[in-house]
């Protein structure tokens, strides 16, 4: 498995596989994967050419800082349960890579009720943080 922490990097691997005419799939993560990630990686690879799979514990996802130095973050343990999982690549970037410094990348979007019950009432801003996440992480895997 190829560890990628770099876009540009990632992208100019991926950019040859879809030269070879390989299709990409694509599960984001933000890590302490468990079976339900690895399933999406093992459907991933019934679809797809090339499994790419990204961890990435979003602060934008996180109102509360205690909240997001809490996450569990298990390196180790995700690769190795990837790689058993024979998935093709990972992308591990840090939070300059995915929010450049001076780029307000956030999306604003209306979510109706939902960001006033569950999440959305404990964490506000919980659901533009993971909207403006993915569609970050989509635009740059762009399976």
């Amino acid at each position: 498995m190829l560890i990628f922490k770099k876009i540009y990097d990632l992208q100019f691997w991926l950019a040859g596989e879809r030269l070879a005419g390989r299709t990409i799939g694509f599960v984001p993560t933000m890590g302490a994967l468990h079976q339900g990630h690895i399933t999406l990686v093992e459907q991933a690879r019934t679809v797809c050419d090339r499994s790419v799979v990204s961890i990435f514990v979003n602060p934008a996802q996180f109102n509360d800082p205690k909240d997001l130095e809490k996450y569990p973050r298990t390196p180790e343990k995700d690769i190795t349960l990837l790689t058993d999982a024979g998935c093709d690549v990972l992308f591990m970037p840090n939070v300059e890579e995915v929010y450049p410094p001076g780029k307000d990348l956030t999306l604003r979007l209306d979510f109706g009720q939902l960001d006033h019950v569950m999440e959305g009432h404990f964490r506000p801003g919980h659901f533009d943080g993971m909207a403006t996440v993915v569609k970050r992480l989509l635009d740059i895997v762009q399976p």
